[in-house]
């Protein structure tokens, strides 16, 4: 049983990653493109006349916060579109019906969207290394805020893609929820610039706290306390992970 388990979770497993590697002029190279036009704008042109944010360079300020929102955008977007095709083209049947429990299908789901976040993460910090001398201080503390970060979206993406309907849900919580918490997170300003009302608001943004942890892994310096971070990230796989196995497993969204 053991072995059979281990055979279908590769096999999924490496569907996923194939799947994503495939056509990679759709899902690695338009994200570098991007990620080198925020480092010549905001970096390179505009972070000279900006000055130094929290007591570095601006430029390497806002690498962590760039590579992470990578890391998160796509994540998500791997599991949401992969996850609706194959209840869009029924061949999610296969697996409802084969000898594959709900978790063994969830890890399938969320390894592909870990494997493609945390990819093209590392070819963001390539990119970045193109435009300044980057060194990570806290290697433990990045890597694992990254890894954290990617299953936590991976999972979200599972969720959203288990209640849409169509093409067009599956961009609604990217657009109007995801996009506005990556950008108030503090990529690119430290949030002790903002007002008090404000500043308090950005507390209850996640994100902020997960850029901030990941930037100390990088320069040393944080708006939030880092093991606050892991706890906030920690509690919401938790609760993320809970609720996606119970979706699969009492098939709502995919058993009509």
């Amino acid at each position: 049983m053991l072995k059979q388990r281990w055979i279908a979770y590769r096999t999924l497993a490496g569907k996923e990653i194939h799947r994503f590697l495939r056509i990679w002029p759709q899902t690695l190279l338009p994200p570098l493109v991007t990620t080198s036009l925020y480092f010549l704008i905001f970096g390179a042109l505009m972070g000279p006349r900006i000055g130094p944010m929290a007591g570095v360079a601006y430029i390497d300020y806002i690498v962590p916060g760039i590579v992470l929102m990578a890391v998160i955008n796509h994540s998500y977007a791997n599991v949401v579109s992969s996850f609706f095709s194959a209840k869009f083209q029924r061949h999610i049947e296969e697996m409802l019906v084969a000898p594959m429990p709900s978790w063994l299908i969830l890890f399938g789901y969320v390894t592909g969207g870990m494997a493609r976040g945390l990819t093209i993460g590392l070819l963001v910090s390539g990119i970045a290394a193109l435009f300044t001398d980057l060194e990570v201080r806290h290697w433990e503390i990045a890597v694992a805020m990254a890894l954290l970060t990617s299953l936590l979206f991976s999972l979200g993406g599972l969720i959203n893609a288990v209640f849409a309907r169509s093409f067009d849900d599956i961009s609604i919580i990217p657009n109007f929820v995801l996009t506005p918490l990556v950008y108030l997170g503090g990529v690119f300003y430290s949030v002790t610039l903002l007002p008090p009302p404000w500043h308090r608001v950005s507390e209850f943004n996640p994100i902020l706290y997960m850029i901030n942890a990941f930037r100390y892994g990088f320069l040393g310096v944080a708006d939030v306390p880092v093991k606050l971070a892991f706890v906030i990230v920690a509690g919401l796989i938790g609760v993320l992970g809970l609720t996606a196995w119970w979706l699969l497993h009492h098939g709502v969204g995919i058993k009509h």
